[in-house]
């Protein structure tokens, strides 16, 4: 039998705050309790907002609440190339184009349709779904778009790539969704449209980076909060088209803030450094969310 392997995956784009602690801490529990390997992923891609400090700071901050890892932590930005080739793969096969539209050229699209009756689709998060303008392009014109100069996204072609989906595609999910969900889910991709897989100034949406990253590193138990739980019919289809394994999930419920809204990083308050330096003990960490 495989040892379980889990992994926590946080961004050091700002100071982790209590969720952050909450979900580390579940993720090493879990791990320990399986006897299995708990992995520290780095998801630096935004190099700009990643900085050389708050990653300094981010670990320091998981040292303090207790969180352990067994291996040297993986960093996303080392491994540029991998996605790219991803993406690249994807446009051979015509499962992903090159798009062209800002956000608010997509807000003033959906705006003008709304404004003429119109219900524009929308995803899980609330975000409009791409129009697709480009999927029917010529090869020349992909082309010119990706060798140009101007700004530019790389979109799965939603359709296509459903096409291909295995019939009955699911996950095994241990913990709950947002409404209860528990058990064998089914995935259902296509409503998230033609999301981003990478950008002109990023190689790799979240989306591509975590499924490539889980499987390069043989994650076997994906455990995280309920705001993603609906992102992983998105990657399960990502998993399906490059044939890669199938983690199994558990979503745990989120911290909320006074007025029921999920932790921000913007929120000082909450943040673990900001505790710290009040005079908070780990124990009181812990007793604060709930461990």
């Amino acid at each position: 039998m495989t040892q379980p392997v889990f992994r926590f995956a946080p961004s050091p784009n700002g100071l982790l705050h209590l969720g952050h602690a909450y979900s580390a801490l579940i993720n090493l529990a879990m791990a320990r309790e399986a006897g299995g390997t708990m992995l520290l992923r780095i998801e630096d891609i935004d190099t700009v907002r990643c900085t050389p400090a708050r990653l300094s700071m981010m670990l320091e901050d998981l040292e303090w609440i207790g969180f352990e890892w067994d291996e040297a932590p993986r960093r996303q930005s080392d491994h540029f190339d991998a996605y790219r080739s991803a993406i690249d793969d994807l446009l051979d096969e015509e499962l992903a184009y090159p798009a062209l539209l800002s956000r608010s050229q997509i807000r003033q699209r959906v705006a003008e349709a709304e404004s003429e009756g119109a219900v524009w689709p929308r995803d899980p998060d609330g975000a409009p779904l791409y129009p697709g303008d480009e999927r029917h392009h010529s090869p020349e014109e992909r082309q010119e778009i990706v060798s140009g100069d101007g700004d530019h996204t790389i979109r799965l072609d939603m359709e296509k790539a459903a096409a291909r989906m295995p019939i009955g595609l699911d996950w095994h999910e241990t913990g709950r969704g947002p409404l209860g969900e528990h058990g064998q889910i089914p995935a259902n991709p296509r409503q998230w449209g033609d999301f981003i897989l990478g950008r002109r100034d990023a190689p790799a949406s979240y989306h591509l980076a975590c499924v490539l990253d889980d499987a390069l590193q043989g994650v076997t138990h994906v455990v995280r909060g309920q705001d993603l739980f609906h992102a992983t019919s998105a990657h399960r289809l990502l998993q399906a088209l490059f044939g890669l394994p199938e983690p199994q999930y558990h979503h745990h419920a989120l911290l909320l803030d006074s007025q029921g809204r999920k932790l921000s990083k913007s929120i000082e308050s909450t943040a673990l450094r900001h505790l710290r330096e009040t005079g908070a003990t780990r124990d009181d960490i812990r007793r604060i969310i709930g461990l």
